[in-house]
């Protein structure tokens, strides 16, 4: 039996982290927990967690909040994988935290499930956002926040052209952040059916997951 993934939770409000925790705590390891800045870097370096459910707003240090906390804990814990959890749909909110490194950005209106599948998601290496947050994500890549200058180059027709229609609709969704759940309700298909698309279109563009495609589709701006 594999090991359960070790989250930690940060957020100011005690309520909210103590529910987070409660969903969680039959999924995962609970490793930590932090209400603001100082103590959220504190415990990731001492606790190490691999994936950190990361509030936008949180007090202390310099009023950076959690972009804050992940640009100070990285050098404690190369490894860990922030997911933003906030309230905020902002674009000064999502830009902060995309910027500062964190692996994807979803909101509080997300069901139990869905923030399951989005920390185990996230800590296989993929990039998970609330779909209505795809503009400015994608904003976020063209701006080069994933560590690399937004490209000017034209789309190339011959690689778009070996995916067909319905692999050109899942690129699309999943590139905008959809999970594989919400593009088989918008597409009006099975999830095993989306993870077969996906699997194809990932084949045909030789890329390895979806942060790849994500780049793939904005660099040639066809999301």
């Amino acid at each position: 039996m594999s090991e359960k993934i070790r989250v930690a939770v940060v957020d100011d409000h005690e309520m909210f982290r103590a529910g987070v925790i409660a969903t969680l705590k039959n999924t995962f390891d609970i490793v930590g927990q932090a209400a603001d800045v100082p103590s959220s870097v504190a415990m990731v370096a001492q606790v190490k967690p691999q994936v950190v459910l990361l509030d936008v707003h949180v007090p202390g240090g310099e009023g950076g909040g959690g972009a804050e906390i992940l640009l100070k804990s990285r050098p404690y814990s190369p490894d860990t994988v922030f997911l933003a959890l906030s309230v905020s749909d902002a674009p000064q909110d999502v830009g902060s935290v995309i910027r500062a490194g964190a692996q994807g950005y979803v909101t509080k209106t997300i069901t139990g499930a869905d923030l399951i599948s989005s920390i185990k998601q996230v800590h296989e290496g993929y990039a998970v956002f609330s779909p209505k947050l795809a503009g400015f994500v994608l904003s976020a890549f063209q701006g080069g926040s994933y560590g690399g200058a937004a490209s000017d180059a034209p789309v190339h027709d011959e690689e778009l052209d070996r995916l067909s229609a319905r692999e050109q609709e899942v690129m699309r969704l999943i590139a905008r952040g959809y999970t594989y759940k919400e593009v088989a309700a918008e597409l009006f298909i099975s999830i095993k059916t989306v993870e077969t698309h996906v699997s194809s279109v990932l084949r045909k563009l030789q890329l390895s997951n979806r942060t790849e495609l994500t780049r793939w589709a904005v660099d040639r701006r066809i999301v």
